[in-house]
């Protein structure tokens, strides 16, 4: 009798195992399928309304894979981009009309950014165990990034980046400010050119935003950008309006970088370039406001 209840329990556990397994595999396949998938809209309102189904998908399943490089890359990536260009833009704009309705933006802005950080950070750790001490210590030779790993770790910086600069009076998130730096450096010493010259322009961003940060080499990294993406790309002339031309009080350059901008976004319809043009439209008309 025991021997017969031995036998059973054995086979159920093992039907429980590979039943498991080929959950797991299910899982990490459809995973892998997700990953490849994107919104790829031309229109900003229709590509917004795809997005948030998109994301809601992606982050339920990634809550079963974590450690999903691809998967918490787009989900990452994805909640990055909708909060920058769904919520902060969208902010600003209506700071003129309503100041209210603008702050209530960039708080859900901020949650979406700490949200975008927090997918990508779960996966890196997964794959880093003691990466957040690591990145402390600066010894960023002694850390090493494989190439798959080098667009969470850019759009995890970003997303960490977006988040502090809209929680300028929380003191806590503002002190992570030295480990998104580290990071983004982790990831630009591996793969400089990552994004087209995204990095290299987040590189920029994040050197003038540190305490002692140098002008000269924020301007540096997005003229490094430029040549990357052959002049191709609206996004690292933005932020060279944005952050050299208005920390340095430089209209002249400021109008210039931006209707460079406008010029290199004609006739594209991606939805990047089309939010970089809006963004370098936006920012021309409200010159007056900011010099």
């Amino acid at each position: 009798m025991n021997r017969t209840v031995a036998l059973l329990l054995s086979g159920l556990l093992v039907l429980s195992l590979s039943a498991c397994s080929v959950r797991q595999q299910l899982i990490r396949q459809a995973a892998d399928e997700m990953s490849l998938q994107s919104v790829e809209e031309e229109d900003i309102g229709l590509a917004r309304e795809a997005s948030a189904f998109y994301l809601k998908l992606a982050e339920s399943l990634l809550r079963s894979v974590p450690g999903h490089v691809a998967l918490a890359q787009s989900v990452t990536s994805g909640l990055t981009q909708y909060a920058y260009a769904f919520l902060s833009n969208e902010a600003d704009r209506l700071e003129s009309h309503s100041l209210a309705q603008a702050q209530a933006l960039r708080e859900r802005a901020a949650r979406m950014f700490e949200r975008a950080q927090k997918q990508g950070w779960v996966a890196l750790t997964l794959r880093h165990p003691g990466l957040a001490s690591q990145l402390l210590s600066m010894d960023l030779k002694a850390l090493r990034l494989q190439p798959d790993e080098v667009g969470l770790a850019y759009w995890t910086a970003a997303a960490w980046g977006g988040q502090i600069s809209l929680s300028k009076d929380i003191p806590d998130v503002v002190a992570d400010l030295p480990l998104v730096v580290n990071l983004a450096t982790l990831a630009w010493q591996t793969n400089p050119a990552y994004g087209d010259g995204s990095l290299a322009s987040l590189m920029g961003t994040l050197e003038l935003a540190r305490p002692g940060g140098s002008p000269s080499r924020a301007l540096a990294y997005w003229d490094q950008a430029i040549e990357i993406s052959r002049g191709q790309s609206p996004g690292p002339f933005v932020a060279k309006a944005e952050g050299w031309a208005v920390e340095q009080q430089d209209r002249t350059a400021f109008e210039a970088w931006l209707n460079k901008a406008i010029e290199v976004s004609q006739g594209k319809r991606d939805l990047s370039s089309q939010i970089m043009r809006e963004r370098a439209v936006w920012l021309l008309r409200h010159a007056d406001d900011i010099f």
